[in-house]
């Protein structure tokens, strides 16, 4: 069993070189490596991906309702208009962290609103790549799957 699947959407495979002005200079194998140590330090397992194509997001989906505890999901452009990856969302049991790197609702019309919100336990966004950390601290505190060693604020704030 996965303790954490985290699912990055289409061009996130380009952050470092895309829109730098809006994403940062932060890489997606930066911010996947920063994952990992962080996993290590919440003693989670996890797995991390990136697909431009839905239809692999939405199979990747599937596959954590079988072997994943809570996703983390960036869904990037699709997060306003993929009714299937939403559906699909739906049908996953655990908790699901949306995350954005930018303030959706600071951006224009077409990156204000993410229907696939609606299918989220919560939406973490405008952190720049932090934000993938504390979408996975607040999936491990939903999990109930703080480590002891973190600070006491962190494990027992109520969920």
């Amino acid at each position: 069993m996965t303790d954490l699947t985290i699912l990055n959407g289409p061009n996130l495979n380009l952050l470092g070189e895309r829109e730098p002005e809006i994403y940062g200079a932060t890489t997606l194998p930066q911010i996947e490596e920063a994952c990992t140590g962080f996993a290590k330090t919440l003693g989670l397992s996890m797995t991390f991906r990136q697909s431009n194509y839905e239809g692999q997001l939405i199979e990747w989906i599937h596959e954590a309702r079988k072997s994943g505890r809570a996703i983390i999901l960036n869904p990037a452009g699709l997060s306003f208009h993929s009714v299937p990856l939403l559906d699909a969302l739906k049908t996953f049991d655990g908790p699901i962290v949306e995350v954005h790197i930018s303030n959706i609702h600071a951006r224009d019309i077409h990156h204000r609103h993410s229907i696939i919100s609606t299918a989220a336990t919560s939406v973490i966004c405008g952190l720049g790549p932090y934000g993938y950390l504390m979408a996975m601290l607040s999936a491990a505190r939903m999990l109930d799957a703080v480590p002891d060693g973190m600070s006491a604020p962190l494990r027992t704030l109520p969920v």
